[in-house]
């Protein structure tokens, strides 16, 4: 069902999502300094491109910088893609089909304006009984 899901996740939005944090990614890995967010960027570009199947969890080793650098990352890239996701949620809720993918996409949005301080994790290695931050 996973696979399924993520076929027409991929058809219906998933793609572009993905460029959008590709392109940031990009944009991001051009000064030295920024190189964090790219990263970041490229670790939600994944999960942009095949979320089902993957959960959100805390990073146990997560800190100040990382509350930091989500108000950075927040007010440059978090709000753009956020949009982003509501723009294409949007589209995706017209059909009867999009409308869980829609319900998925805004689930998104959380890790997408606070992306630090998180982990992709796939669903099935977490333990029995544990509830991640977002699960899809």
């Amino acid at each position: 069902m996973r696979t399924i899901l993520n076929l027409i996740w991929l058809v219906l939005g998933g793609f572009w999502l993905a460029l959008g944090y590709i392109a940031f990614g990009v944009l991001a890995c051009l000064l030295i300094v920024t190189i964090p967010f790219g990263v970041a960027s490229f670790r939600m570009a994944s999960y942009a491109l095949w979320p089902f199947g993957k959960a959100v969890v805390d990073k146990p080793s997560a800190g100040v910088g990382s509350g930091l650098a989500n108000v950075i990352w927040f007010l440059i890239a978090g709000v753009w893609l956020a949009i982003g996701h509501v723009t294409t949620a949007v589209a995706q809720a017209v059909t009867i089909i999009g409308i869980p993918l829609a319900i998925a996409n805004l689930k998104m949005i959380p890790v997408t304006c606070f992306p630090f301080g998180k982990m992709i994790v796939n669903s099935d290695s977490l333990p029995p009984g544990y509830r991640p931050l977002h699960s899809l």
